[in-house]
Parts: structure tokens; sequence; C-alpha cells
């Protein structure tokens, strides 16, 4: 075993952490010796201690949680645009349901007053069939006094008390 590297089992990290730090260092594997040579030591199960690969492995952390920071803000944001999307939705939802509830309330108000105008005018059609039940039957007592007897309908003739007595006009006695 090399002296300066340490086997990344005894890092103290999870088997996910593990398999992230392996794959930090085999993506290193690139342009310079140092990278090279993380790589090879990641595929042992080691991490170099030298400082120049431990510099590279920084700087790959840092791109990864930057891009890691980014994709956390903009699926945040997406996130919150989501949430207003909702919000406003939901209050477009509330406010027509506040106006389909007016316009029901005013439904049922319209239809208690049309039951309160049927029910008085049912009650005035009663009055009116009981009136003209009343006027049917005085028509026929009528007509049966006037068959009977045609003149007992009109009864004895009067002479009206107000009205003065005429005295003939005065005779010249030539006749």
């Amino acid at each position: 075993m090399t002296t300066n590297a340490v086997p990344d089992t005894q890092l103290g990290l999870t088997s996910e952490e593990l398999q992230i730090l392996r794959q930090g260092q085999a993506a290193l594997d690139g342009g310079s010796n140092s990278s090279r040579a993380a790589s090879r030591a990641s595929s042992q199960g080691l991490l170099l201690l030298d400082s120049s690969s431990l510099s590279a492995l920084g700087r790959y952390f840092d791109r990864l949680m930057a891009n890691i920071q980014q994709n956390i803000q903009y699926l945040s944001e997406q996130a919150q645009l989501f949430t207003q999307v909702q919000y406003d939705r939901a209050g477009n939802i509330i406010d027509g349901a506040d106006e389909e509830i007016a316009r029901y309330t005013a439904l049922l108000r319209q239809l208690d007053e049309l039951e309160l105008d049927f029910d008085r005018i049912a009650h005035i059609k009663e009055i009116v069939k009981q009136y003209r039940s009343r006027v049917e039957s005085l028509e026929r007592d009528l007509e049966s006094v006037h068959v009977s007897n045609p003149l007992a309908a009109f009864g004895p003739p009067t002479v009206p008390s107000a009205l003065p007595l005429r005295k003939p006009p005065p005779t010249l006695g030539v006749y």
C-alpha cells in the first residue's frame, strides 16, 4: 500500500458516500498525472493524500455542489411557480364557487318569492271562487223567484214620498 494513500473504507463514509467519492475520483481521470493516479487509487479503494489530488477532488466536488445548488434553486423556483399557479387556480375556483353560490342563493330567493306569490294568488283565487259560488247561488235563487212570480222580483209599486203631488192645471171654464 502507498504511504500517501488511505483505504477509503476507513474514512467513516456510508456506502452511498463511498460510491460518490469513487465516482468523483474516476471523473478526474483526465489531464494531469495526479488525476490519473487518483483514478487508479480509487479503483483500488484508496484515497490519495497528496495535495494535488485532494485539490482536484475538492474542485470537482465544488463544481458538483454548485451544479446541485443550481438545480436546487431551479427546482425551488419551479416548485414556487407551480404553487403560485395552483394557488391562483384555487383562488379562481373559490371565486367561481362564490359566484355560483351567490347565483344559487339568488335563485332560491326568487323561488321563495314565486312560491309566496303562488300562495297569495291561490288564496285570492279561492276567495274569488267562493264569491262566484255565492253569486251563482243568488242568481239561481233569483231565477227561481222570477219564474214562479215574475212581478215578485220587483215588489209592490211604490210612490216616491219625496216627490210633490201635482195639482191639475186651472180650467178656464169654457169648453
